[in-house]
């Protein structure tokens, strides 16, 4: 149904071109580029809170506890996802679903068992699960995921989140001193990520055939 669907609409060029321009900007590749160019790039578009005089704090300020400080914390998130749901909205009436569901439907489908409409999340959850989680969400209200779906694919989203920038940032001091290299860890996590969600998909493939049963003997 989902292959034959795909084949009934037509995407044009602009709807590849809004797509990987789209993955662009979530892969975080042009992130720490010099001159404009770096405006590829989600967490750039983004920006930042100024400084508080010559304090050094931001908004959120610092040294913070409590609930207090996981308020600010959550706060400080509002932008970003503000601004990505904006962001989604465009490309999506430029075509980058269509086509995302095209080019991905390969790969995570036998993968994950989920469609190839989840691609843009995909790419997304490497860098920050903020963006991925809101899609995800967007995705299943809209009917395009099922539930069992959804279930499998925050399995491998919120198993090692945001992969490649936690790694980079918050694992630099264990990096430096790892005797493997930055990417062969990013494999092994994404290769444990998929793992982790494939066990949930045989769970829950077990548990819906157990359901069938139960209904047909009752």
């Amino acid at each position: 149904m989902e292959e034959k669907k795909a084949k009934s609409e037509k995407v044009g060029v602009g709807a590849w071109i809004a797509l990987i321009v789209l993955i662009l900007i979530l892969s975080g590749a042009f992130r720490t580029m010099d001159g404009p160019i770096k405006v590829l790039d989600f967490t750039n578009l983004s920006g930042a809170f100024g400084t508080i005089g010559d304090t050094g704090a931001n908004l959120i300020g610092s040294g913070g506890t409590g609930a207090k400080d996981g308020f600010m914390a959550g706060f400080n998130l509002i932008p970003a996802v503000m601004f990505f749901c904006g962001l989604l909205a465009v490309f999506e009436q430029l075509g980058a679903y269509k086509a995302s569901e095209i080019l991905f439907r390969p790969l995570l489908r036998p993968l994950l068992g989920i469609p190839g409409k989840c691609g843009i999340a995909f790419i997304s959850s490497f860098t920050g699960s903020d963006v991925a989680a809101v899609m995800t969400r967007d995705l299943y209200e809209e009917g395009s995921i099922t539930d069992d779906e959804r279930t499998i694919f925050v399995a491998y989203q919120y198993a090692g989140s945001a992969c490649i920038n936690n790694t980079i940032t918050g694992g630099a001091p264990l990096v430096a001193i790892s005797p493997v290299a930055l990417g062969p860890c990013i494999l092994i996590m994404v290769f444990c990520k998929i793992i982790g969600a494939n066990i949930v998909r045989i769970i829950l493939r077990l548990s819906g055939k157990k359901r069938s049963k139960e209904g047909k003997t009752a």
